[in-house]
């Protein structure tokens, strides 16, 4: 993402996790991970959208953190359909909250498109073992593909009007069930051409309020 981003490999259940560490100026008043696209289809953690989100987290103060899913870039494995990677990402979780300093601070967690999927079960297992994150950002919510688990009820979802892999209507008929506020950005499509730097605003407003 930048000169001071840190690029490594963490063991995970299968081999391999590649991660990109990027930090804020100061000490971190959280962690953050964020969950890149759907790897069939070129979603790296080098993603324009996944970058955006982890900008927005070091703005905000984040020790943030993107990870490959399995068999992307240096990490192991092969796709799992979601599965495994609720695995590897819970992996990294630990490897972040064993770091330095980082122990004690708030998870944060940020999704773009499959990411969102994978990031809501792993919420929902994090929730259930008694350690929740703090917060989730969803954007392109992959409400019409997948089985997107429910979210707690200030999950940042944003998302673009005329998104043409995913329906805004699916997410809004995923989002109703929950009474979960959907952040429409009026033009913007799956990628936000154009549009990263709104999206980035969006966040870091939001989290500030």
């Amino acid at each position: 993402m930048n000169a001071q981003t840190e690029r490594f490999t963490i063991d995970g259940p299968v081999g391999a996790i590649e991660i990109a560490i990027d930090r804020p100026a100061g000490a971190p008043r959280g962690i953050a991970l964020v969950a890149h696209p759907h790897p069939l289809f070129g979603g790296t953690l080098d993603n324009k959208v996944a970058q955006t989100l982890a900008r927005a987290m070091v703005q905000l103060g984040y020790a943030t953190v993107r990870s490959n899913f399995r068999g992307v870039g240096k990490t192991e494995g092969e796709h799992d359909e979601g599965i495994g990677e609720r695995e590897d990402l819970k992996t990294v979780i630990a490897w972040m909250r064993r770091q330095p300093g980082w122990e004690s601070l708030p998870l944060a967690l940020a999704g773009f498109s499959f990411g969102t999927f994978v990031l809501s079960h792993v919420a929902k297992d994090l929730a259930a073992a008694g350690t929740p994150a703090q917060r989730l950002v969803f954007v392109g919510t992959a409400a019409s593909n997948w089985d997107v688990a429910n979210v707690p009820a200030d999950t940042l979802v944003i998302h673009g009007e005329k998104d043409e892999t995913v329906p805004l209507q699916s997410v809004f008929d995923w989002a109703r069930g929950q009474s979960l506020p959907v952040v429409v950005i009026p033009g913007g499509e799956h990628f936000f051409h154009g549009l990263l730097p709104l999206l980035r605003q969006i966040v870091v407003d939001a989290w500030r309020h």
